[in-house]
This record gives structure tokens, sequence and C-alpha cells, in this order.
């Protein structure tokens, strides 16, 4: 291969058939795979395959992905969705999923990583689908077929690192710095000498997964460890890039980033110095909620418990914004102040915050079932973006473990070492699994046939239930929203006016029965939703159809209302 001036290393090879490996043969005779692999059909120390991406007939010309407003989030982990684990068996939930009512499926990691069985962030090629998953062809007919049942595509990709195993990347380039450093592994160059290809490399990775795979949104790992100290920060080039992109496919591509600073640059504009990214996590939802439920304090559980927390986060979009962080031991965050709230993604559960418990145990296994549906209405019914993690609607019980599958013996012990030590701060210090086990895997496969009885099912009813009204009543759509919190009950008031219809909801964080006076305005109301009606599976209606200011409304423990003001009065 000859050198180019900017330092690329080329050759046209003529006559090579589709499904053709190869290698890399570099200066010191080390051979290594296409760090812009398509596709690692033996794994990541094993050849690239040639892989024709444009062979695939779309049926999706007229496929158009719903705004942020409209979106409801389902993440998923393909490894352990079905009983499969593969791309082409999760497609047979496509109908169910497109009937609970949500309108976009997010798809943790699947660029190729080490072994059969891993989250996904360990992975090493950016552009090569897991093989264990069905590779290149079976992505592609996932997004096809999601978008023929009116669903779109999220997909996870991950710009702070890459994994440990099989990460031949600083072979073929200054892709790494040892000027910072991240939780997870080397830090990528974004800033230092010859950084520009390195960007470049990464922000073609996002556009090839839109153009090439038709995915509507891509969600942006830990950018807390995306370093950039340079004028013209990598998310802002990033962002940049994809609208050019949305512009030349004519379609709408969004970017999310998952982040715990708290940092409106993210969000703000380029002119008002930010980064312009559509939407962000909001980490502070989960824990302000979480925190009321559980009541844990341990870990970063320290800095919420609060009613007053969930309220600022349903006002504003997070909570800390500059005050002092007793996990952090420092301050923390800036304002969001003004920044609509569709541009904040919330979530009771995620993989995150399930998976990195010791245990992995979901809020089916820490609450109750009335706690759940509180759980569930204060994330479907808030003004932000709901994501709801797979199995979550019925009250999945099994736990969502971390697990691996390395081949480096000191790997392996290394990372379970890493799990003990950061369960410490949370006083886990017992039972951890084994994340290399395959049991440990095998335990965090969903068990889908509950979602057909008893309970599960009353509950996956009332997930439907809750989405389909707020997709009724366009509840991500701009609105005055007045929230309101009762310290003293532990009952917070939303009031959400003009555009649309006036909606009163009332949520009880208390786990005993509150009676509120003059909590309705002077008008009557119609209960359009109680968590507490025995079709729910509640303690029953504890008041009647219509409720007027006379009126004092009872909540059953750990129950929410939502009441409408009827027309003409």
């Amino acid at each position: 291969m000859t050198k180019n001036h900017w330092g690329y290393h080329q050759a046209l090879v003529s006559d090579i058939e589709a499904q053709s490996r190869y290698l890399y043969r570099l200066d010191d005779s080390h051979e290594y795979p296409d760090p812009a692999s398509r596709y690692q059909p033996d794994g990541v120390h094993g050849p690239s395959e040639i892989f024709n991406l444009g062979a695939f007939h779309w049926t999706d010309t007229d496929w158009r992905a719903p705004s942020l407003e409209e979106s409801i989030f389902y993440e998923v982990h393909v490894g352990t969705y079905s009983p499969q684990g593969s791309l082409d068996s999760l497609c047979a939930y496509l109908p169910e999923l497109a009937g609970l009512g949500v309108t976009t499926i997010e798809l943790m990691p699947v660029a190729q990583f080490p072994g059969s069985r891993n989250w996904g962030y360990d992975g090493v090629y950016p552009f090569a689908v897991q093989n264990s998953y069905g590779g290149p062809l079976a992505l592609q007919r996932f997004v096809n077929a999601a978008h023929a049942h009116g669903l779109a595509v999220a997909l996870d990709v991950v710009y702070n690192h890459l994994g440990p195993e099989g990460n031949y990347l600083d072979q073929f380039g200054p892709y790494f710095t040892d000027r910072y450093r991240t939780p997870w592994g080397q830090a990528i160059n974004f800033d230092g000498p010859q950084s520009g290809p390195v960007r470049r490399f990464l922000i073609e990775n996002a556009l090839y997964w839109f153009e090439q795979y038709h995915i509507d949104v891509l969600r942006l790992d830990a950018i807390h460890g995306i370093f950039d100290f340079g004028a013209f920060h990598f998310l802002a080039e990033l962002e940049t890039q994809v609208q050019l992109a949305g512009k030349r496919l004519g379609r709408d591509l969004l970017l999310i980033a998952e982040s715990d600073l708290n940092d409106a640059r993210v969000l703000l504009p380029c002119e008002k110095g930010g980064y312009a990214l559509p939407a962000q996590w909001s980490d502070d939802f989960h824990h302000s909620l979480h925190a009321l439920l559980t009541r844990e304090t341990n870990g970063y559980y320290a800095d919420f418990g609060g009613l007053h927390h969930l309220a600022r986060v349903l006002r504003e979009g997070w909570f800390y914004q500059g005050q002092y962080s007793t996990f952090r031991r420092r301050r923390h965050g800036n304002s969001p102040r003004g920044i609509p709230r569709s541009h904040f993604v919330v979530s009771s559960q995620n993989h995150d915050q399930v998976g990195n418990r010791a245990r992995g145990e979901r809020l089916s296994t820490l609450v109750n079932l009335e706690a759940q549906k509180v759980a569930a209405g204060m994330t479907l019914l808030s003004p932000c973006v709901p994501l709801l993690f797979m199995g979550e609607e019925y009250g999945e019980p099994a736990p969502f473990l971390y697990f691996t599958s390395h081949g480096d013996r000191d790997l392996v012990e290394a990372v379970r070492r890493g799990r003990r030590r950061e369960f410490s701060q949370f006083g886990w210090n017992d039972d951890i699994p084994d994340p290399q086990d395959e049991a440990t895997f095998a335990k965090s496969r969903l068990q889908q046939h509950l979602r057909d009885n008893g309970s599960h099912r009353v509950l996956r009813f009332f997930y439907q239930e809750l989405i389909r009204f707020r997709r009724a009543n366009h509840l991500g759509a701009y609105a005055e929203l007045e929230v309101m919190e009762n310290q003293s009950l532990h009952v917070l008031t939303l009031f959400r006016g003009a555009p649309g219809p006036r909606l009163l909801m009332i949520f009880n964080f208390s786990t005993n029965e509150v009676e509120l006076k003059s909590v309705i305005p002077t008008a009557h109301w119609t209960i359009e939703l109680n968590s507490a009606d025995s079709r729910w599976l509640g303690p029953g209606d504890r008041f009647s159809r219509t409720v007027g200011p006379t009126n004092a409304v009872k909540l059953p423990g750990h129950s929410f209302v939502v009441l409408r003001h009827e027309d003409g009065d």
C-alpha cells in the first residue's frame, strides 16, 4: 500500500468478491483486521470480511421518523430479549411493541465486541455489526422491518473509548491519548496532534449508521468521557455533519447524548457556546424517582430522596445546577432553564441503572405493583421524552446483570475486581454474580411468557393505556406546566395548561392514604386515569367520576390520578 500526504495508506485491488477475508500486514509483519471492518465473522481477532452493504433491498422509501415530542423510546439488549438472542429473532416482537404504543426501539451497542455475550460497550470495531447478533444483513433486515411496523430505530454508539480486547486501532495511527483517562479504557484523541483524521473516523461512523442502515437516532454513550478542549468541540462538529447528512438524505436524523455532567452546553445552540445536540438523558429524573420509591440512600442516591428534587427536574430538566453534591463532594451542574423539556430523555429504569446494581434488580423486585404504576405514570405522563427498559412494561422479574465473554484471563479477573470495587460505595459487597459465567448471562434473559399472565398482563395493559393517553393528549408538546409539592403529605401535583387540554395530575408518593382538600381549581374535572382503580388491581375507586372544587380527593398509598377539565365549564 502507498502512503499519501494525509498519512493514509491505500491500494486498489480488483477482482475481489464479496465474503472474501482479508487482513492488513503492518511494517513489523504483524497482521491485523481492518479497523473499519464491516464484518468480523470469526470475532475480534479473526480476519475481516468484505460485505456488500448496497445489495440490500430497502422498502422504507416513504418512512419518516417521529419527532422527539412524539417519541417514546424502548431500550433493548439484543442478546437477552429473545431466547435466540439475534436481530432476526427480535423482528418477531415488532408487532407487539408497535401495539404497546412505543415509537422507537433503541438498541444497545451492536458494534463487534469480544465473544458472544456482552452489553456492547466493549466494542472494538465501530463499523462491524456483531457476528453473534447476525451481522450486517440482519441489522438491515431489522431496521427495514421496524420501519414497516411504524417503529423508528435508535442505536447506541460508543465514541469515548474502545474495549480492551481485540483493540488494534492504535497500531494504525494516533487514535488514543494519554493526556486524559476514562474509567473504561484509553481516551480517544479528539484534540491532540493528528486528531483531525481521528475525529473524521468517528464522524464517518455516525454517518455510516444513518446512510447504510437507515438508523433514525444515535444515542451517544457517556459523552463526559469525550475529552475535547479545542474551540470547535467534537460533539458540535458531529451534530453539524449529521444535520448536513439529514438534508442530503431528506429525513430527520437525531443525536441524543448520555451525560452526567448536567451541563447545558450539550443542548444549547452553537451561538450560545453549546453543541446544539437535540436531546440528552436526565439521570436526575431517574435518581429522584428511584430514591422516592425505594428510599435507597447509598451511592449517588444520597443526593436525592425529596419531592423537591423530582419537582425541579420536571420544571427544568435536571436538579443539580451548581449546588453541592454529597456524592461528588463538590458543586455540580449548571442551569438548563429555558431549554424545552422535550430535549430531556427520562426513565424509571434503563440498562445502566438496573445493570450497574450488584444483583441487577429491576424495579419490579424492589417495590410493589402500586409503586411500579406510579413510576410508569410519572415517566410516561411527564413533559420529557420517556424511555422504557425492555420488560419493564409487564414487570419482568429477571435481573439484568453485567456479563462478558472475554478470552483474556487477566482481563476477566480485572473486570471482576473492578465490579467489586465499584459496588463498595453502595454497600453491595456480597453475592456479586461473575460477569464471565454464562449463567449470569442466562439469568438476564427476559421471561416473555409472563407478559400474558396475571398481574404482569394487567401492568402491560396499564402501560399501554398510559401511552395511549400520552399520545392522544400530546403530552410531549410544549404546554404550560405548574409543579407543586406538598412535603408533609408527600404529594406532587402537576397542572398542565394551554395549549391543549387542561390536565391535573396528582401523585401520592406516601405509602399511606392521603386526603387532599381544596386541591381542585374552580371548575369541575373528569377523572381520566386512576392507578388505584380495581381494573389495574388497585385497592379501588375512592371518589366519583366527576370532581369539583368542593370535593376532597383521597388517594391510596402509592397511587396517582389524572383529571381533565370539562369542556364548557
